[in-house]
């Protein structure tokens, strides 16, 4: 287990690594590069929309790999969404800017974002279900939760090198080229990642299922599609919460607060860096307490800290700043440690590669993709602090506490279907 949990650690970091280094680009550097004719909202704007295309290919990457996961087998996604991220993100390094090729720089910046995003959407699925379907059901989620691990090693990855290159490189250096440097690693970081993966063994839970879907999609739809909203709308806040720290703060602080990069990205990077390390602590009250409990109490906190959050933002404060975001962070984290054993055991294991992906994506288009963009506008429309950010994180955790609330239990998964892997 110790092995198998790592090298979805691994992978799982690798991709969303290059996953968010296009975000925090997207903050800092894309909107002028490729957007250079709109106004400095605008851009930043037009550089959250192509963000926010991943989000919108991830559900479709779902079904494409979900398909591929529940008829022949969650190793394959593993290899294949790994492969197709890691391509799309060293592409992303080498488009030329606005500058060079006109119209046509966007277009490509928008087409290697859905890549990026289809690939993604495929690999969470696998690596969250290899773990959990190999894992004993008491510890399902300590173990289901090292792949959730790796949204905050990439993270810490993409924003430590970027952080070093704002450090080391003048902002004419980083502008001309030291923003591509984190998108050409990834060709580095794929090769390691398929080495590790390479001695993977497929899902002991797939093995056992005699009656493969023919059409996964057709039957969540069909069968579950009340569960696949409740989740996307359970999930949403999560999404928010992370990518309104990560993204749109970065952002909102650099341009209308005037603090520097380095600063702003070391405070994110610490609340992430405690966030990562209190996932498994989050999972084992999981496996001891459930699931729902610990969703519900995340997303109450979430509702509780949004305004809160957003008024420590606004001092531009170092100090201040990473407490308003650790706050959101341990949030975020008390309910996604979980999520990874939660879902799968809320889908029935024919269609449950399909399924969970589906939902979890599907509440990243509603949580993330969106947040970036209307926070940016909400926080125009303000004063110094803008209390409307405040208020649509909130309203949005008060959904997915609703959705939360209308889920089941499924702790614990019982010991006659699943096993744990020997050998």
């Amino acid at each position: 287990m110790l092995r198998l949990a790592a090298a979805s650690l691994a992978g799982t970091a690798i991709e969303f690594y290059d996953f968010f280094v296009y975000g925090t680009a997207a903050a800092l550097v894309l909107g002028p590069l490729f957007f250079p004719a709109f106004s400095p909202l605008a851009g930043t704007l037009a550089a959250f929309a192509t963000f926010g295309v991943g989000f919108v290919a991830r559900p479709l990457g779902s079904v494409l790999f979900g398909h591929i996961g529940d008829r022949h087998g969650r190793r394959p996604v593993l290899v294949a969404s790994l492969l197709l991220t890691g391509a799309s993100t060293v592409a992303v390094g080498c488009v030329p800017t606005y500058g060079a090729i006109g119209v046509a720089a966007p277009v490509l910046l928008v087409l290697l974002r859905f890549l990026q995003g289809l690939g993604l959407g495929g690999e969470w699925g696998g690596a969250v279900l290899l773990t959990a379907e190999h894992a004993p059901p008491e510890r399902r989620a300590l173990w289901s939760s090292f792949p959730q691990i790796g949204p905050a090693v990439g993270f810490l990855l993409a924003n430590g090198v970027m952080l070093a290159l704002s450090a080391t490189l003048s902002d004419a250096q980083f502008a001309q080229w030291g923003w591509r440097v984190p998108f050409w690693m990834a060709g580095g970081l794929a090769v390691a990642g398929l080495w590790l993966r390479s001695s993977l063994t497929e899902s002991p839970r797939f093995l056992e299922i005699d009656d493969h879907a023919r059409v996964p999609l057709a039957e969540v739809v069909r069968d579950h599609w009340r569960l696949v909203l409740l989740t996307a709308g359970a999930l949403s806040v999560g999404y928010a919460i992370f990518y309104a720290v990560t993204t749109w703060s970065l952002a909102y602080a650099t341009e209308r607060l005037g603090v520097s990069r380095s600063v702003m990205l070391t405070c994110i990077m610490a609340a992430v860096l405690v966030k990562g390390a209190l996932t498994p602590l989050a999972a084992l009250l999981g496996d001891r307490y459930g699931r729902r409990p610990l969703c519900l109490a995340g997303c109450t906190a979430a509702v509780l800290w949004m305004f809160p959050m957003v008024a420590l933002l606004a001092t531009g404060a170092p100090l201040p700043m990473f407490v308003g975001f650790l706050g959101a962070m341990i949030a975020f984290i008390t309910m996604f440690a979980v999520i990874a054993a939660y879902l799968p055991e809320l889908y029935e294991p024919r269609v449950r590669c399909t399924g969970a992906a589906v939902g979890y994506n599907l509440g990243g288009v509603l949580g993330g993709a969106l947040t970036p963009i209307v926070a940016t506008a909400l926080a125009e429309q303000g004063g110094r602090v803008p209390w409307g950010v405040a208020a649509y994180l909130t309203v949005l955790a008060l959904l997915s506490l609703g959705c939360f609330a209308l889920l089941p239990e499924t702790r614990p998964a019982p010991v006659a279907v699943e096993r744990p892997a020997t050998g």
